[in-house]
């Protein structure tokens, strides 16, 4: 196993680490959430929901790859956290999912035909923002606080967590948006949750598997 395991494997859920700057965090969460209920924008509601439901499904199979390796996860968060949720996701990074899906809907143009440099803007827009989401996780590596053991996952070889890594979450989130009926983004959100929930009872509550 390797040291960043071990290290992220030490701090797992502990609540000694947490810290008070994580109120002001989850109120900002809450306020974010809140203004787009009052304005009743249920498109970004849910895309933003989608977003985070699915980091969630993502972050538990990322467990389950240092379960059964036994050596290490793809991606790991070994370093000062308030408090580690799961080996790859930390407090702080969870709340950071919880708003980002609401920010890149936001972004997206009103009218799907809008084209932006002659591409239609959904597809724009989903390989811009998982870009930029790598470019930030470059750098967190390179400050040592996102750990990528694996050779095909690490930088120069971005390529891959730009189109599984991310843009996943671009199309979930977009789909949901403009999904013309509310009650099928109710249950795609509602199920993706469901998922999560059930996942992390089993390997993490019954199991202790992550």
């Amino acid at each position: 196993m390797t040291e960043a395991s071990r290290a992220a494997l030490a701090i797992l859920r502990d609540p000694g680490n947490l810290q008070w700057y994580l109120i002001p965090f989850l109120a900002f969460v809450i306020y974010v959430y809140a203004v787009e209920i009052e304005r009743r924008n249920w498109n970004v509601v849910l895309a933003g929901l989608a977003f985070y439901g699915l980091e969630w499904a993502l972050e538990i199979g990322n467990g389950l790859v240092l379960h059964f390796s036994g050596r290490s996860a793809i991606w790991t968060t070994p370093g000062d956290t308030a408090y580690l949720l799961l080996v790859g996701l930390t407090i702080e990074i969870s709340m950071m999912f919880a708003v980002a899906g609401v920010v890149f809907a936001k972004l997206l143009p009103p009218d799907r035909r809008t084209k932006i440099l002659g591409i239609p803007n959904r597809r724009f827009f989903i390989v811009l923002n998982a870009v930029f989401c790598v470019f930030i996780e470059v750098l967190l590596n390179r400050g040592g606080i996102l750990v990528w053991e694996y050779p095909w996952w690490n930088f120069p070889n971005v390529w891959l967590i730009i189109l599984i890594g991310y843009m996943p979450y671009m199309i979930l989130s977009f789909w949901v948006h403009d999904h013309p009926k509310l009650r099928a983004k109710i249950t795609t959100v509602a199920g993706l949750f469901a998922f999560d929930l059930a996942a992390l009872a089993i390997f993490a509550g019954g199991l202790q598997w992550i």
